[in-house]
């Protein structure tokens, strides 16, 4: 079954039990974690992608609006607030939905159904086309992801090493990860990504791509023998 991931980012408790609770009761929604505010919920998409955010307007330090403003490439958004008059800034920001708490099960229903048949599409859309373009030295460079290697991050850029040549572009690991169709890459380490038709041989360590030794991060060894 296509999975939804979602992540929440509401500072009051009762109402993070509630979302969780439907959560749960709906088989495509697969909660990737809870965040109390918009800090934390930072520091986790910097090194993870999910497809879909509920987002509380008040939250401490960092209001919400403000927080998916300073995103490069948020995720699909439902807003869950008790004050509508936020619906039109919402909106403008290009939110799934908006849902008043409180709000029932048959209308969290139906706001996670639009937002299902977005990623859906986009997923499809996605899986079809066989490259992308990305800004190599102030212009549009069409890379197939046929000939991608692996990705490293190198701070504020990444290196882009294809059985051609390499590339440099001013993105982070998690933009460009968003961007690479999610069945042929996967992240080993909070600075590879790499492409799984590449693999040669790996251990519990490390990994080797086309002739080059990757390392294996410890937080994502479990994931990568599931594959």
């Amino acid at each position: 079954m296509f999975k939804v991931t979602c992540i929440i980012v509401e500072d009051e408790p009762l109402a993070v039990k509630v979302l969780t609770d439907y959560i749960s009761q709906v088989p495509f929604l697969e909660l990737k974690g809870a965040f109390k505010d918009a800090i934390d919920a930072t520091t986790f998409l910097r090194t993870n992608t999910v497809d879909l955010m509920f987002l509380d307007i008040h939250l401490p330090k960092l209001r919400g609006m403000a927080f998916l403003k300073s995103l490069v490439r948020p995720p699909s958004v439902i807003i869950t607030t008790a004050y509508h008059q936020y619906a039109v800034e919402g909106f403008d920001l290009s939110v799934a939905d908006y849902l008043l708490k409180p709000f029932e099960f048959e209308r969290f229903l139906a706001a996670v159904n639009k937002v299902k048949t977005l990623s859906t599409n986009t997923t499809v859309d996605e899986e079809a086309k066989d490259f992308v373009f990305l800004n190599i030295q102030k212009k549009k460079v069409k890379i197939h992801f046929s000939d991608i290697v692996y990705i490293e991050s190198q701070r504020d850029y990444i290196k882009i090493v294809t059985t051609k040549k390499e590339y440099v572009s001013k993105l982070s690991t998690v933009e460009i990860e968003s961007l690479l169709p999610a069945r042929h890459f996967k992240r080993v380490h909070r600075s590879y990504i790499i492409s799984m038709n590449m693999i040669q041989s790996y251990s519990a360590e490390s990994v080797e791509v086309n002739g080059v030794v990757i390392p294996i991060g410890r937080m994502y060894r479990d994931v990568f023998e599931k594959l």
